[in-house]
């Protein structure tokens, strides 16, 4: 779920006073008439024309304007500079996937010319709008957030429907908005928490639209956040967790598992799954992950149907959908699995987030991922490579401590063995480190900071293949 968010342009996003009374000085000399530049730079935001017709004429007006707006293009707009706050303001909304729209009493073209002045890329722009008239471009664009300096800026926010964000940066302070900001300083930490309050309550609406869920929980942040979420929205009662037990679980992962479901009320089934009894999954080839997600899904469906459950849910999130190799996203997908996360947009550190306001003792949980994924492309999935990499994580782990956080042993094949891990901890690694995994069969262990997916680079395609 993405956003859409209007912005007024003078004195919202662009100080444009500079430009503005350069431009009106010549106007003024070129017709012989006196119009001071400084009170028309002070009180920027209403149309053009109804400020010149203040000082000229109304048979002068119309083409007065039109010079104006020329030599502002000329050199008027040179002379524009990017409010506190506007660039960073654009760029949250944007880097979010969402689109960003300038609705202004300024024609299009000045407005784009100011815009590009200064640096601003934008979506779209509407100009010669004001008021009441701001609400149709805003309502047909779908925005649901209007930011401007002027009370005429909330009225068009009203006719939308939309949220009205003031900023005290114009002329006249717009009291009336649903928030008022000094400037656009704060606007990108504000969006940040908007955007989180608008996909939680997507995923809400979603979840109580499935009714009841089986959610397949592995403990980890993303499934715990989505069993949280499945019970605030439809009742511990409607909703069970399955942690799916095999070889490729690690094993210090069930109990707090198991703990996590009992604190929400939720009932916790830990079904058996064979990942290894499907040859694709053994041959560890670039679809290992289908394969498992695969096996999970086959399990879960048939146990979802047993229990009167409507769906199966997987916590996949809105990162993991654009992260490249995701062949376990296809696998649960072909088998009808559902993923309000993903649908909600919601991203990984969005789901940190919302689980550190609700209290969730997974919202700093490491990643960890199944033991499969330490295994190199190509080496075969065994029971005991997964028991052997399940063991030296554990001894590691208890020797660094509260030093680790991120932590991985990959099995590279032939008895061979990476350590990888975040920077602090590979500091207090040493020749200790070594030895504990070595300890476990591996007779080859070197060390590297930890990098999700680094496996993943042998499944990359050769430098300048097509």
């Amino acid at each position: 779920m993405q956003l859409t968010v209007g912005f007024d342009l003078d004195m919202t996003l662009i100080d444009t006073r500079a430009g503005v009374r350069s431009s009106i000085t010549r106007l003024s000399d070129e017709l012989g008439v006196w119009i001071d530049a400084d009170v028309v730079a002070s009180r920027l935001g209403p149309p053009l024309e109804a400020e010149l017709a203040e000082w000229l004429p109304a048979a002068a007006v119309p083409a007065a304007a039109d010079r104006f707006r020329e030599l502002m293009a000329e050199s008027g707009a040179v002379d524009c500079i990017a409010l506190p706050g506007a660039l960073a303001a654009v760029h949250a909304v944007r880097s979010s996937g969402g689109r960003v729209v300038v609705v202004t009493a300024k024609s299009a073209a000045l407005a784009a010319v100011s815009l590009d002045a200064v640096g601003i890329e934008v979506d779209a722009i509407h100009g010669w709008l004001w008021s009441e008239g701001k609400g149709e471009a805003l309502r047909d664009e779908g925005a649901t957030v209007y930011v401007g300096d002027h009370p005429h800026d909330v009225l068009g926010a009203r006719v939308a429907g939309a949220y009205s964000l003031g900023v005290r940066t114009g002329a006249t302070t717009p009291a009336d908005a649903d928030l008022l900001l000094d400037d656009l300083t704060a606007f990108a930490s504000w969006y940040d928490d908007h955007l989180l309050d608008v996909r939680l309550a997507a995923l809400r609406g979603m979840l109580e639209e499935l009714g009841s869920l089986l959610v397949a929980f592995s403990g980890g942040a993303d499934s715990a956040f989505l069993l949280a979420a499945a019970a605030r929205a439809l009742g511990p009662d409607a909703v069970i967790a399955a942690t799916a037990v095999s070889p490729s679980l690690a094993q210090a992962e069930l109990p707090a598992a198991a703990a996590f479901a009992a604190s929400l009320g939720v009932r916790h089934l830990t079904p058996g799954t064979d990942e290894l009894s499907r040859d694709g999954y053994v041959a560890n080839a670039g679809d290992r992950c289908f394969h498992c997600k695969a096996t999970l899904l086959d399990t879960l469906r048939p146990l979802a149907d047993s229990l009167g459950l409507s769906h199966v849910a997987t916590g996949t999130n809105a990162d993991d959908a654009v992260a490249g190799f995701r062949p376990g996203i296809a696998a649960a997908a072909d088998r009808g699995a559902v993923t309000p996360l993903l649908d909600a947009g919601l991203t990984k550190s969005q789901i940190r987030a919302a689980s550190r306001r609700w209290g969730l003792a997974t919202a700093d949980k490491p990643a960890l991922a199944c033991l499969a994924s330490r295994i190199a492309y190509g080496v075969p999935v065994t029971s005991s490579r997964l028991t052997r990499v399940d063991r030296a994580e554990t001894a590691l782990r208890l020797l660094l401590g509260g030093v680790v956080t991120d932590l991985r042993v990959r099995d590279l094949g032939d008895d061979a063995a990476r350590i990888e891990l975040d920077p602090l901890a590979l500091e207090a690694c040493g020749q200790s480190g070594l030895d504990v995994v070595r300890a476990e069969g591996f007779s080859s262990v070197t060390t590297a900071v930890y990098r999700t997916g680094s496996l993943n680079d042998a499944l990359a395609p050769p430098a300048g293949a097509p």
